[in-house]
């Protein structure tokens, strides 16, 4: 474990234009508890949190480094793949302890909710155009066992479209395009699918920025014969896997294991390694409970935030101020991205701490669907006051 100061973190964050929640006014659930008031934060000695930076230890860093070297030499997955799904894909805690309260507790000091940081976010991006990019599983919907049943509730529904009416909005998702347009239903907004490979702009609502463009944008086209054959042999060879669902995304394809048993996870990755591997064209990643494969490009979430804005006029822009909300470890590359450029911020959507290029974090769908709701409120007040003032 590595000490963790609170003063050189706050420089740290304060340096990234990151806002910082104060440490020991949070609030950590610890219902189900035997004795909840011996992890009361309020009960501990106000002193920084002695846990590691980040929120992870010193040997799943290691871990974490060891799986991308060898899913880079295309090595055969082990143990080592399994333990890393469980640190970036945490369903439940089997046993709360003191320690890992701390942990939490340091992770939020380093990722508050974006929330309870509300006010100070909008007052950064006062005088600047607010560009929304949200992804849709585990954000917009909830995470299920049949990734064709993720429908998003209409409440949700209502919240994105309000959004849309006072931001441009974008969905970025792993899916096929066409498949979530069916489940958000929106015209307004933007659809970037396959993880930005397939991106088409709003048939309707195009009043955001006079440069803006129509957009129709397929940069991997060449692929989909090659995505649709892969396709079929990856139904084929992981038939035999009871729980095994393989998704063709249009430009990638998903093999969710969401439904398998743990034991067999080892097994289903080898055989998508083996197919994967006769292929130098496509990549393999991991994603939330989910294998990705996609073509060989220098593209990603983060590449089509930035295509994006281009489109919207605001590539060179000082007064944009773009927000990205996700859950799943390729939206990384999209926060990485936000901090690259030092405008905006990423959102986190967690319930535990991972190790994330996020500035802040929501907890689950219902926090990120406050969060809109919050923002069309306070976009629509801002509005009528300066009317009211001229």
């Amino acid at each position: 474990m590595v000490s963790f100061n609170i003063e050189a973190e706050r420089e740290n964050m304060a340096s990234q234009n990151v806002l910082i929640v104060d440490a020991f006014n949070l609030t950590l659930s610890t219902e189900g508890l035997p004795n909840p008031s011996i992890y009361s934060i309020a009960s501990q000695q106000k002193r920084p949190p002695v846990v590691p930076c980040g929120g992870y230890t010193n040997k799943k860093k290691i871990m974490l480094q060891n799986l991308e070297t060898n899913a880079a030499a295309g090595a055969r997955p082990n143990n080592c793949w399994v333990e890393s799904i469980r640190a970036s894909s945490p369903t439940h805690m089997k046993s709360i302890t003191p320690s890992l309260l701390e942990e939490k507790r340091a992770w939020i000091i380093r990722h508050p909710s974006a929330l309870d940081m509300f006010h100070e976010i909008t007052e950064a991006s006062k005088g600047k155009q607010i560009v929304m990019f949200l992804d849709y599983d585990g954000t917009l919907s909830p995470i299920v066992e049949n990734p064709d049943r993720a429908f998003m509730s209409g409440k949700m529904r209502r919240a994105v479209r309000q959004l849309a009416k006072y931001f441009p909005t974008a969905i970025v998702t792993g899916r096929c395009r066409d498949k979530v347009y069916d489940f958000v239903k929106l015209a307004e907004l933007y659809y970037a699918g396959s993880h930005g490979m397939d991106i088409k702009g709003p048939t309707k609502g195009l009043k955001y920025n006079q440069k803006s463009k129509v957009v129709n944008f397929q940069p991997a086209s060449e692929f989909l014969p090659l995505i649709d054959k892969v396709y079929k042999v990856l139904v084929e060879k992981t038939k035999s896997t009871p729980g095994a669902r393989v998704e063709n995304n249009k430009f990638c394809i998903s093999v969710h294991f969401r439904c398998v048993d743990e034991k067999k996870w080892n097994d289903l990755a080898q055989k998508v390694k083996e197919v994967v591997n006769e292929y130098p064209q496509l990549n393999w990643r991991q994603g939330r409970m989910v294998m990705e494969i996609r073509p060989k490009i220098e593209w990603d979430k983060g590449k089509a935030l930035e295509f994006l804005l281009e489109c919207l006029g605001f590539a060179d822009c000082s007064s944009v101020f773009p927000v990205y909300i996700g859950d799943d470890t390729t939206d990384e590359d999209a926060f990485k991205i936000l901090r690259k450029r030092g405008q905006g911020f990423g959102i986190l959507v967690s319930k535990f701490p991972k190790k994330t290029s996020a500035s802040y974090s929501l907890r689950e769908p219902d926090e990120v669907m406050d969060f809109l709701q919050k923002l069309v409120r306070w976009k629509r007040d801002s509005a009528h006051t300066t009317k009211s003032k001229v």
